[in-house]
């Protein structure tokens, strides 16, 4: 085995216009026929071969459009996310998100959870609170179409709170208010790495305002969730005057010149 000096999916990918998930599937085959292949003459036939079959107008066209080839690993249906008091973030995921999406949610409840594995078991409410667990109050979701709706949540996410606000949601201060997206497997890191950086990118361009600079968010795997006390799911339906900090900052997302 020797390094190449280049990725296969870069060089193929710089010219072809790719999903964000053809492009892990390309980088995946190219990983596997660097470890299959011993010699460098039979790289450019292995790899023209295998690769042209997955990017055949065919094979593209079938994923572009209907994203469920043989080929490609769904993207999973569960992701948690912080904004700050789990309140607000259920509200405007649950209720607003679906008035654009209906449908899109196939369940949600408020809790907590930790970028670390190995933090503090069960936590309680009075716990969290205190941010010495370093649990993130988060809303934990299931999709019913996450290849639809996936990417389109990570970026309503973005309008209804405040992500360069570091441990920080409007008075509510702490680690467990930071802005925060717990993944269930690559692709959703990948998607959600590539939303903050297009974000960071319209901060930095003015299509956007913020308080801050700096987009903080941090984006995690995915760790046990617990679940808040029955009084605290759906609150805000609930208990429709109740607190609630988020508010739209953007109502579409801006389109970079």
């Amino acid at each position: 085995m020797f390094n190449m000096p280049f990725r296969l999916e870069q060089v193929i990918g710089a010219s072809l216009n790719l999903t964000v998930r053809q492009l892990l599937m390309l980088r995946r085959l190219s990983q596997e026929l660097l470890r299959s292949t011993t010699n460098k003459s039979s790289i450019a036939s292995t790899a023209t071969k295998s690769i042209a079959a997955y990017l055949s107008p065919s094979h593209r066209m079938n994923s572009t459009t209907t994203d469920s080839s043989s080929n490609m690993i769904p993207l999973s249906k569960t992701l948690a996310l912080g904004a700050g008091c789990y309140w607000g973030t259920e509200k405007y995921v649950v209720k607003d998100f679906q008035k654009m999406f209906p449908g899109s949610i196939a369940s949600a409840a408020v809790g907590f959870m930790s970028p670390d594995p190995n933090a503090m078991k069960n936590p309680s409410y009075r716990q969290v609170c205190s941010g010495s667990t370093g649990h993130v109050e988060v809303l934990n979701v299931e999709l019913n179409e996450p290849e639809k709706h996936f990417e389109e949540l990570i970026k309503f996410f973005y309008m209804f709170h405040d992500p360069t606000t570091k441990d920080r949601q409007g008075n509510d201060t702490g680690s467990q208010y930071g802005s925060a997206i717990f993944c269930s497997d690559d692709q959703q890191k990948e998607i959600a790495g590539k939303v903050k950086t297009e974000l960071q990118s319209l901060l930095d361009a003015g299509k956007i305002k913020y308080s801050g600079k700096k987009i903080e968010t941090g984006i995690y795997d995915i760790q046990t969730f617990y679940p808040a006390h029955d009084e605290h799911q759906a609150y805000l339906e609930k208990n429709p005057s109740g607190y609630c900090n988020h508010f739209m900052r953007f109502k579409e997302w801006p389109v970079m010149n």
